[in-house]
């Protein structure tokens, strides 16, 4: 399993979008409450519907973020990048979990408990505004699967899901394709087609049960090409 000292895991984290925006006492006492955890593949982070619970941002490896509505099963929606954070619901709103993570491979996590949130809430007033960047931030990655979701060519919103993975670089992303079949909202009949397409031209690399990103401007450029419809 991948090994890191927790000197580059503040480092990986301080980078993110949420604590690079912070100003730099917060960050310092975030981290200093903070504990590195690491996941086995297929271990589940936690589930919809558990209560209590803090925040966990992505060190590295990978993580599935499941979701549905209360009455159905939660489904793949996205996959977690390193130096993002998710998590803060039952801080600000007393209620169980929304959603499901889950690791996809081995992955290293930093888990902020919600009692320091509360403590940290209490003793600094900038603390509540910065969960709240924090679920801004959520927001706008919802906005942008949804917008990939509503482009009606396939292969752009196949095409947009791997752009949102390319992050990984040359490293074989642990997707199958019934996995991108259910992000992307296709049948694996159209996912296999168009990977193979992606493949001709040498935008990816795959397998039934992974996908390696060798062109990730390529793949962007065509995820934008229904722009006009």
């Amino acid at each position: 399993m991948l090994e890191l000292t927790r000197e580059q895991a503040d480092r990986v984290m301080s980078q993110g979008p949420w604590l690079e925006s912070m100003a730099g006492s917060l960050r310092e006492t975030l981290l200093r409450h903070a504990q590195l955890l690491k996941f086995a593949p297929g271990q589940i982070i936690y589930r919809y519907g558990e209560t209590g619970g803090g925040m966990y941002g992505l060190v590295a490896g990978s993580l599935t973020v499941n979701a549905a509505p209360p009455d159905a099963a939660p489904r793949l929606i996205h996959l977690g990048k390193p130096g993002t954070w998710t998590g803060e619901g039952p801080f600000l709103t007393g209620q169980p979990r929304r959603i499901e993570l889950r690791a996809l491979g081995d992955s290293w996590l930093m888990y902020l408990p919600l009692e320091a949130m509360e403590q940290m809430a209490a003793r600094d007033p900038a603390f509540p505004r910065a969960i709240g960047f924090n679920t801004a931030l959520t927001i706008d990655l919802l906005v942008r699967i949804v917008h990939d979701l509503q482009k009606r060519d396939v292969g752009h919103r196949i095409a947009s899901i791997l752009d949102r993975a390319s992050w990984l670089g040359d490293m074989p992303v642990p997707l199958s394709q019934t996995d991108l079949g259910i992000m992307a909202n296709a049948s694996r009949q159209q996912v296999n087609a168009t990977m193979q397409r992606f493949a001709s031209h040498g935008w990816v690399r795959y397998t039934y049960k992974s996908v390696t990103i060798i062109e990730p401007q390529a793949l962007r450029r065509f995820s934008e090409g229904d722009k006009s419809e």
